[in-house]
Parts: C-alpha cells; sequence; structure tokens
C-alpha cells in the first residue's frame, strides 16, 4: 500500500466493464493501448485462436519463440504472420540439431513405446540442420549445453523454406499416437483438424468449443473414441441433439481410411461419443494436474489432448452433462487412400 494507491473511479470502471453481458473484446476494453498478444498458437494451440479473437477483438496473435523447457530453439522473424502461416528459424547456437525423417511407418509407433532416446537405426537416419528438405517432415532431436545428448523432442516439424540459408519450419505435431482401439493410430493433429471440422456444424447457435480432450473407451465392445467437449456457455439458442450428433460423424469423416474401414467394414471401432461437460471443467483439470501427485508446472500446463490416467478420466465422466453419438457409420469404400489430406 506504500506504492500502490487506490483508484476508485479505475476500480469502478473495471467491474463496470466486466459486469456487462458479454466479454467480447474485454482485452482491448480494458487495456485500449495494447498491440498485440504474445501467445503459442501453433499445433494444438490453434484451438484457442477463436477465443483469443474474441476476447481480444482481433488484435495481432504473435508467437515470438519456439522452444522448450529443454532448450530454446528458434524465433519468428515475420511476428505479425497469420498463425496458420507462423514459421521458426533455428537459432543454432542455442542447441546442436538433428532431424529424423518421418516416414508413414512412424505413424504406427504407440505413444506409450516413443523412447527419449536415439537407438542405433535412427542414428543412420539423422540429417544435419544444412540438409533438411523443404517440404519434408522431421522429428527434432537436440544436444544442448545443459548435457543432453541425441534428444527427442518428440515435435515434428515441416520445412517451409529458407532465410538466407537457413532452413525455417512450420510446427506440426507431437510426434506421439494419442487414440488408438484397432489398427487405427489417430495423432493430435488430425484429431485437431476433425474437432475443428465438427465444430462448423454449431456456428449457426453461436456456439464453439472451448476446450477438449479424449480417450480411447475399450471397455465398450468393439471399443471406441470418446471426446470431451466444453462449450461456451453464450450460445444464442440450445443446440439440438442432432447436431451434435452430426458432430460426431463429422469428427469421423475427418479421420483416415483405416479408422473408418475399422468403423464401417471390419466393425472393430464403436461409434464415436461426443460427451458434454460442466462449464469450468477444464480448469478443474488443470487444478487437478498441478496440485496433485501428478507435478504438473503452471507455467508450461496444456490440456492433454489424450487422458489416460484413471483418476482424471473419473474427474471428467463426474462432470458429464449429456453425451451423442454418431449416427450412423462414416463414408468409407475399398481401395480408399489410407491417409487423409492432413497426412
Amino acid at each position: 500500500m506504500k506504492i500502490l494507491k487506490p483508484d476508485s473511479e479505475l476500480a469502478d470502471f473495471i467491474e463496470a466493464e466486466c459486469n456487462k453481458d458479454s466479454w467480447e473484446g474485454i482485452v482491448t476494453r480494458l487495456w485500449p493501448n495494447t498491440k498485440y498478444v504474445d501467445v503459442v498458437v501453433t499445433g494444438a494451440m490453434s484451438q484457442y485462436i477463436s477465443t483469443l479473437d474474441y476476447y481480444c477483438n482481433s488484435l495481432p496473435l504473435v508467437s515470438t519463440v519456439y522452444g522448450s523447457s529443454e532448450c530454446s530453439f528458434g524465433i519468428n522473424l515475420n511476428p505479425l504472420s497469420k498463425p496458420s502461416e507462423v514459421t521458426y528459424t533455428l537459432i543454432p547456437t542455442m542447441g546442436y540439431f538433428e532431424f529424423l525423417p518421418i516416414h508413414r511407418s512412424n505413424e504406427f509407433i504407440d505413444s506409450i513405446s516413443i523412447s527419449t532416446l536415439i537407438n542405433e537405426k535412427d542414428e543412420q537416419q539423422l540429417v544435419d540442420l544444412v540438409d533438411v528438405k523443404i517440404g519434408q517432415e522431421y522429428e527434432l532431436v537436440v544436444t544442448t549445453y545443459s548435457g543432453l545428448y541425441r534428444y527427442r523432442v518428440g515435435d515434428v516439424l515441416r520445412v517451409a523454406g529458407y532465410k538466407n540459408n537457413a532452413p525455417q519450419f512450420n510446427f506440426i505435431r507431437r510426434e506421439n499416437v494419442i487414440l488408438s482401439i484397432d489398427f487405427d493410430k489417430t495423432n493430435e493433429l488430425d484429431l485437431q483438424n476433425a474437432v475443428n471440422n465438427a465444430a462448423n456444424n454449431m456456428m449457426p447457435f453461436d456456439a464453439r468449443v472451448v476446450d477438449y480432450t479424449s480417450y480411447a473407451d475399450i471397455a465398450t465392445i468393439p471399443g471406441h473414441y470418446v471426446l470431451f467437449w466444453e462449450l461456451s456457455a453464450n450460445a444464442s439458442a440450445p443446440i439440438p441433439p442432432s447436431v451434435l450428433e452430426d458432430c460426431c460423424l463429422t469428427i469421423e469423416e475427418s479421420l483416415d481410411s483405416v479408422y473408418r474401414q475399422g468403423r464401417t467394414s471390419d466393425k472393430s471401432i464403436g461409434p464415436l461419443e461426443i460427451r458434454i461437460v460442466e462449464t469450468g471443467t477444464f480448469d478443474k483439470l488443470m487444478d487437478y494436474c498441478c496440485t496433485s501427485l501428478l507435478g504438473a508446472s503452471i507455467n508450461q500446463y496444456k490440456t492433454p489432448r489424450c487422458v489416460k490416467f484413471a483418476p482424471l478420466v473419473e474427474l471428467l465422466n463426474s462432470r458429464v452433462v449429456s453425451s451423442y453419438f454418431s449416427p450412423v457409420c462414416p463414408k468409407w469404400a475399398p481401395g480408399s487412400k489410407q491417409w487423409n489430406n492432413t497426412n
């Protein structure tokens, strides 16, 4: 109180703005001089672009740095680029970077079996920074000053171009597979794209997906994908059950043909299910992850796109208010391409 003095006029202004019916543009209403928002919006974080636009009145979303707890990797030399066009230029003095080419066979490695260590076979495939090829996808491998040697970060990058002689990369996804029932292997990017496609069905109702996660429910026969959705509370009208059922089908239609074959022909996968959870559920999930024995750091916490830990599944299930299933099988034809357009 010796430094900060009460400002009743400012307090009244903040209270009045926050008590309005809508929080649309609340950032620029409270801080009118804001120029941009420094935030990560690549990969799975692209889920929050619409939320940020809503609260920030479409201010520029700037992703400045690419890094992790292991090492800082690179910077965005064009910070005002669109979120979908963000590229990072790796800085060679931050660490020693190598790249493991991504092959389609890699897609069938289960997340449990992925190691952070490079084996002898992988070492023979490693590519140096100067030898990467435009359009090719690689998993980033880093050797750091702090002692990590050929550590698999788990990020998949695609070479987008060059700044002078330095290659620039798009962040594509995390490498690990997150959902699998039978032969199907669904990764983070495919799931993200499928959810985005399904969310378009709710636009006429002014509703959006605030956050989501998933798990493979193998307690049923056959097993099936379950998605937990938290929806915005400002929908203009109740969402008909048929619309949410269509969302289930849209997600299935967006997944690759291995999944659709399992659903339609082999019958080894059951109808996809969306479970709508109470408002604030994902805040509860974050609180649990950061305060329980899981030991997640609040400043590095990211919503898990797949949950397997039983207490987390129980927490989510305890807050389900309604559930919906795909009404019919997705389209699939023998001989169709194994991979969808996102791959």
